[in-house]
């Protein structure tokens, strides 16, 4: 991984090189070598020193600059005297002078940037401009059904009356009615099959539901 960094440093630095002194020396070819130098360094937040990635690095009041890349590496060729202006989004702006006395054509910084937090004013955001608005609009409304109220009518008595008589019957209450069935059929076996009409409990049961109203027709 080290390798790889120092690698890629290498290689940035070479091309900023060779194209800051191209760029340079056609833009300002009236001013002589001694006054270039190869600007390079580091971009790092002040608190945590991590890298700040794609920093935009540039000559004050020019286009002529650089973006850091993923490791906040940079190197660009510059003038000696020049203001050299970092900038990212979520930190507040540095600015450098580089010294117009150095005895080298190299230099090398490690920027520190701060973040900058922006605290932005309250918004208000109402439906209605006014209060006598919201008012009317609060007493007119229809008031639709929630949760509660369709949990409420699906309780009801008649309702739930009305699904216990038509809800199909399920495996285990199939399989109750087929272990009933076997056991009368072995209770019987040998002799004469035992009939409810003359069973008083059945009776009981079936006066019982004839009072309930269990009969009558569901189209009354």
């Amino acid at each position: 991984m080290k390798t790889n960094t120092l690698f890629l440093f290498v290689l940035f630095v070479f091309f900023g090189l060779c194209g800051g002194k191209i760029f340079s020396q056609s833009k300002n070819s009236k001013k002589t070598d001694n006054s270039l130098i190869q600007f390079s360094g580091v971009v790092v937040e002040l608190d945590s020193l991590k890298a700040v990635p794609y920093t935009n690095i540039f000559v004050k009041h020019t286009q002529h600059g650089t973006v850091a890349d993923i490791f906040g590496y940079f190197s660009f060729v510059a003038q000696k005297g020049d203001t050299i202006v970092f900038s990212e989004i979520g930190y507040a702006r540095a600015q450098f002078v580089i010294s117009d006395t150095l005895s080298t054509n190299r230099y090398s910084l490690i920027q520190m940037l701060h973040k900058d937090t922006l605290v932005l004013k309250d918004v208000n955001i109402r439906a209605w401009p006014t209060r006598e608005q919201f008012r009317n609009a609060f007493m007119n409304c229809k008031r639709t059904e929630d949760d509660l109220d369709r949990a409420r009518k699906n309780l009801s008595y008649n309702n739930m009356r009305e699904l216990s008589n038509n809800m199909p019957m399920d495996g285990g209450m199939n399989y109750k009615y087929q272990m009933d069935q076997h056991y009368s059929q072995l209770y019987s076996a040998g002799q004469y099959p035992t009939y409810n009409i003359l069973n008083p409990i059945a009776w009981a049961q079936f006066i019982e539901a004839w009072q309930r109203g269990d009969f009558k027709s569901k189209d009354q």
